[in-house]
């Protein structure tokens, strides 16, 4: 029933995602701006050839940290998995302030829009409600996790409590003791099944906001015209995909999903990209990026998209790490979890040049 609901949830987000921005291409503007005057022959090899490319770079990415079943050094809970999850916290945060959202302000700003309307920082705004929205989703569902765990332990040692209570005074003694023994392991339990119910939770987020990114960078390699902005964007994208792979793969390692729920996850991460690819090149002849339409939906996806990677990156990703006791307890690993954390944002803003 869990795995049927997320993968409703997943399709619902991925398929508005595609069908708006399919749907808002056929717009036309009025608004003049420069065609591209490249070879579409030229672009549309490199399309072909980033389909197969940028699915197998996701796949590497998000499957990386979920072979900590198999090499004990990968495991969520080791000193190189802490330097890794910072490493794409870095990349995730960076891919929300660096690439999505100045994507977002380019077109909700465009001159393209026209009226006063327009002249509200939309983009900001949109950021701010995602980041909210995804807030009180955080919030609601470890709460109700948290109260439905407390309610069945509290059953459970009420009934521990009534099968001990008529041995006799020593024997009341010795239950008691040892119902309180299993009261706290228990309450130690239901924590911990709570956190893996929230980082469930979190990963589900993390993979709708990248998926919504994904659609539109994917439309718009697909619908590229020119042979130089299609090959920058080929190499950007397969690290570009790797790298958020990398950041989901450690937070669904982190989930305990079962293999089915690993295996739906990874597929429409890694899948979802290339995808888009292949609709923008459907579109390409009908496609026009400068339509009142299409800016307003990209540019809609795009602030909500960034809201949602910086507000996971920040809150769930770097605040729950870099305050985790073990990395407070370990000054080294901390200054190895910085380091890594600058890495991963350079790079990922050294790659906003391109895509």
């Amino acid at each position: 029933m869990k795995i049927t609901q997320n993968v409703k949830l997943l399709l619902f987000f991925f398929s508005i995602s595609l069908l708006l921005i399919a749907v808002a291409g056929e717009c036309k503007c009025e608004c003049s701006h420069e065609e591209d005057e490249g070879n579409k022959a030229g672009a549309r090899k490199y399309k072909i050839a980033a389909i197969p490319s940028v699915l197998a770079a996701g796949v590497i990415g998000v499957l990386f940290p979920l072979l900590g079943k198999f090499f004990p050094s990968l495991r969520p809970e080791t000193n190189f998995f802490f330097v890794t999850k910072a490493f794409a916290a870095g990349v995730i945060l960076a891919t929300g302030f660096m690439h999505v959202l100045p994507e977002g302000y380019e077109k909700l700003t465009s001159p393209c829009l026209k009226g006063a309307a327009w002249e509200f920082p939309f983009t900001g705004f949109i950021a701010m409600v995602a980041a909210i929205l995804t807030l009180s989703v955080d919030s609601f569902a470890t709460s109700y996790f948290h109260k439905l765990h407390f309610k069945t332990s509290k059953k459970i040692g009420d009934g521990e409590e009534r099968d001990g209570g008529g041995g006799g005074e020593e024997l009341g003694l010795h239950v008691h003791a040892h119902g309180h023994t299993h009261g706290i392991v228990g309450v130690e339990s239901d924590e911990a099944e709570v956190q893996v119910h929230r980082t469930r939770v979190v990963a589900q987020v993390l993979e709708v906001g990248i998926i919504v990114h994904s659609v539109v960078i994917g439309i718009s390699l697909g619908a590229s015209q020119s042979p130089d902005t299609a090959k920058a964007l080929f190499a950007a994208l397969m690290f570009h995909q790797c790298f958020e792979g990398l950041g989901l793969g450690g937070c669904i390692a982190q989930g305990d999903f079962n293999c089915m729920s690993i295996t739906i996850m990874s597929l429409f991460f890694s899948v979802t990209t290339p995808i888009g690819i292949a609709v923008g090149m459907g579109i390409a002849s009908s496609y026009n990026e400068s339509s009142q339409t299409a800016l307003i939906v990209q540019g809609v996806l795009n602030a909500a998209s960034a809201g949602i990677l910086i507000y996971m990156s920040l809150v769930d990703f770097l605040a729950a790490d870099f305050m985790h006791p073990k990395m407070q307890s370990n000054t080294r690993l901390q200054i190895m979890a910085h380091i890594s954390l600058l890495v991963g944002a350079g790079i990922m803003s050294l790659l906003a040049k391109w895509a």
